[in-house]
Formats: C-alpha cells, structure tokens, sequence
C-alpha cells in the first residue's frame, strides 16, 4: 500500500442545503487531522457530487469551492439534472484524481469518524473496506423489517451484497479503475463491487439520526432500488418463472388425470367456481411472469441504446493532487 496517499472523500448530495455546510466542516475537520498526523498527503480533498438539486444546494458547493484556499479543497460537480444517487458516486470516482477513495451521504447518519479507521485498513493492505452497522436501532420497525427483508431477498438471489452496508466505503485507486470497467446504465455498486475482489475487510459503525433535511430515500424510492438492484445483478427473478411454469405445468397434467378419471367414473358436474377459478389463476401467473421478463427486456433496451449515464453541467474548485484521474 502507498504511505501518505491522497485521499478524496466524495459526497453525493441532493437537495441537502440544510445539512451540507456541517457535513463539509465534520469531514474537513477529519482529513486535517489525519493530514497533520501524516496519515495522508495533504493533497487530499473532499468533492461533492450536486444530483440536479433544486434547492441552494450548488450555491453552497460553490461558496465553499471558493473559500477553501486553506485546509482541505472542495471540488464542485453539477449535474444537468437528478441521474441518481449511483451515477453520483461513478462521476466522483471517474473525474477527482486520488489514490484512495471514500463515499459518504451527506446526510451525517453515516459516522465520519469511521474514516481514520477505514484509512488505516488501507494501510494495513485492504484495498476495498466496508462501512457497516453494527445495528439497526435508530431505525423503525417498519424499515427494520424492511431492511432484513432486502438483504435477505438479496442473498437469495447472490448478488454479493455485504449486510448493513451501504454506500460508505472505502476503495483503493486500483479497485476503481477496474469498476470504471462496468459500462452497464443500470448501476448497482453494492454488488459490483464485492465481484471485483481485491482483499476486503469491514469497519463496524454506530448509524446516527439524520442531522437535519428530510430522507431522499421514501418507502417508494427503496423498493424500487432493491427491485433494480435484483434485476440488474441476479438472473433469480428468471429461475423463478422458470419454475412457477413448471409447477403449474405439472398440476395441469394432475388436474388432467383427475377429470378424464372423473369422466370415466361418470362423476362430472358442471360448475362455475371450477371453470373461473383455474383461469383466474393462470391469468394472474401469465401477467407476473411477462412483467418479470418485460423487466429484463427493458433493461436491455436501456443497455443498447449506449446512452451517456450522466451528463456534468459545470464543475467548481481545482485539486492539488498531482495523481492523474482514474480512466
């Protein structure tokens, strides 16, 4: 591993003016410390990653991009408009030169101080270190059970996901250049980047109460993350139509059987219940499993298309970093 690397802590931020200005301080505070302790070179530096916020959120970027000649700099990226959390992280990664990256929410919740002993990690030989809680107590019941359920649908389907992490990690310049490698539209780093390899290790965390601001993750906008995280990194949801054809399949051959031995027994009489029932059914499998593989169709139509997965308006600060962005 480098001694004295240059770090770059990158923070996706979406309508987040409540919260940023503290989150840039507690982080600054940080990378000070450890550059004075000369755990890393003083070339490091924080860049925050604007999702297409609405709200005075890049204006905050901006004056801190300008006044931050002393300490650790602060680089701006704007997006064009909201592309998603995901394409935040990989515009980060692919534009700030470093030799060690760490991706925190601005949001606070995630304990920064987890940062000196995520470096140290590095410096011990991991190239990939995980943030993860150590439990679920801040939390409601109902995303308690939420949440066991996602990482539980997740294993199932072996998509490689750590339990309790999330996106706070940290990952050498190595492990990035290899996940710039993934050109796939729908992103789902929680599972590339356990692929990858490279040795891995896990620093365990205390989750705190939001800072300030409202969640940028509601129930809706969770289930369609699992959902497109099953979808884009497991062939599952396929297995399953799959089998449900072939059971229903086989109980069509029995229910066969049974009725011809009906016939022959001179047992048959009409009914609707009987007749409605069974097409019902069908009718009901039939549309769950289009809607599965129309699911994969339009992911491969969003594939072919090649379109650029995000789209950078303007850009704010400069680095001191002599190391050359990743490729």
């Amino acid at each position: 591993m480098k001694s004295n690397p240059t770090l770059v802590v990158i923070i996706p931020a979406y309508n987040e003016q409540m919260v940023l200005p503290e989150s840039i301080k507690r982080i600054s505070d940080i990378l000070i410390d450890m550059i004075n302790s000369r755990r890393i070179s003083s070339n490091s530096y924080i860049c925050v990653v604007d999702d297409g916020s609405i709200d005075h959120t890049w204006n905050i970027i901006s004056d801190l991009a300008k006044s931050s000649s002393s300490g650790p700099g602060v680089v701006g990226i704007k997006f064009a408009r909201n592309f998603g959390h995901q394409y935040a992280l990989i515009a980060g990664l692919k534009t700030c030169p470093a030799d060690i990256y760490i991706t925190i929410d601005a949001d606070l919740q995630d304990d920064e101080n987890a940062i000196y002993e995520m470096v140290d990690h590095y410096l011990r030989g991991s190239h990939i270190v995980y943030g993860v809680r150590k439990s679920r107590t801040v939390d409601t019941l109902f995303k308690r059970l939420t949440a066991l359920a996602f990482y539980k649908i997740m294993k199932i389907c072996r998509t490689g996901t750590v339990y309790n992490h999330a996106d706070y990690r940290l990952l050498s310049r190595e492990v990035v250049e290899e996940v710039l490698k993934f050109r796939e539209t729908n992103l789902f780093l929680r599972a590339i980047i356990p692929s990858i390899g490279f040795e891995q290790s896990m620093v365990y965390y205390d989750r705190k109460e939001r800072f300030a601001g409202k969640t940028k993750y509601p129930v809706h906008a969770m289930l369609a993350f699992a959902w497109n995280g099953i979808t884009s990194f497991s062939t599952i949801p396929l297995k399953f139509v799959s089998f449900v054809g072939t059971l229903i399949f086989l109980c069509t051959i029995c229910g066969a059987m049974y009725s011809i031995y009906q016939k022959l027994c001179g047992n048959v009489v009409p009914g609707w219940t009987s007749t409605v029932l069974p097409i019902f059914f069908l009718g009901g499998v039939q549309l769950l499993c289009v809607g599965i593989l129309g699911e994969y169709i339009g992911k491969m139509y969003g594939e072919v298309k090649n379109r650029p997965r995000y789209i950078i308006e303007k850009t704010m600060g400069e680095t001191k970093s002599s190391v050359m962005p990743c490729k």
